[in-house]
């Protein structure tokens, strides 16, 4: 947050070596500064375990196969994660998912909902897309600022691209992150100030 967070993530699916539990959620959400949004990450979850977390969270984010209407059943807004693969037609996505907050797009790999540390070709998603799109996948403080001037998403997301060992997140690589992401949102870059989640 020190360093220019908007949003913190906290990942909700036991797969992931960065999973938190209820508890631990409940004891890191009440830390965080009014302003910054609590983000819940899930991978098809149960609805039980939504409802149970939806307190402690203002924004929800689904990785894995989940409908429009599974997303929307829940008292927040929310956000539909889409891995590019090679058959998904993004506009089609927008309007499937037309009730999400934004598009968050990561790469693709099989059997992975998330968090691979790579990149896919930015040149796929189209300009015009009814969705702001937050933009995932093997960012990192040497390429962030080439994603925000190629792709101009209303946001950027961050994992593993700033770690220093797998879920340990390092202070001087979230730094080095947030002024590239300050140097690509320059006023003479564009006019939509960049949002770091």
């Amino acid at each position: 947050v020190a360093a220019g967070a908007d949003a913190l993530g906290f990942v909700l699916w036991p797969g992931s070596r960065r999973y938190v539990d209820v508890a631990r959620l409940a004891e890191l959400a009440a830390q965080v500064p009014a302003f910054v949004t609590r983000v819940g990450l899930f991978v098809d979850p149960d609805p039980g375990l939504v409802r149970q977390v939806t307190p402690y969270l203002d924004l929800l984010q689904f990785h894995g196969n989940e409908t429009p209407a599974f997303c929307a059943a829940f008292e927040r807004p929310w956000i539909k994660a889409l891995r590019m693969r090679d058959d998904l037609d993004l506009h089609v996505a927008a309007e499937a998912f037309n009730g999400a907050q934004a598009l968050l797009l990561d790469a693709y790999r099989p059997g992975v909902p998330g968090g691979t540390g790579e990149t896919f070709d930015w040149s796929r998603i189209p300009a015009g897309l009814k969705k702001p799109v937050i933009l995932a996948g093997g960012l990192t403080p040497d390429n962030v600022a080439d994603a925000i001037e190629r792709v101009r998403p209303f946001a950027v997301d961050v994992s593993g691209g700033v770690e220093a060992a797998p879920g340990s997140k390092c202070s001087r690589l979230l730094e080095a992150f947030f002024r590239a992401v300050a140097d690509a949102d320059s006023p003479n870059s564009h006019d939509d100030p960049m949002r770091c989640l």
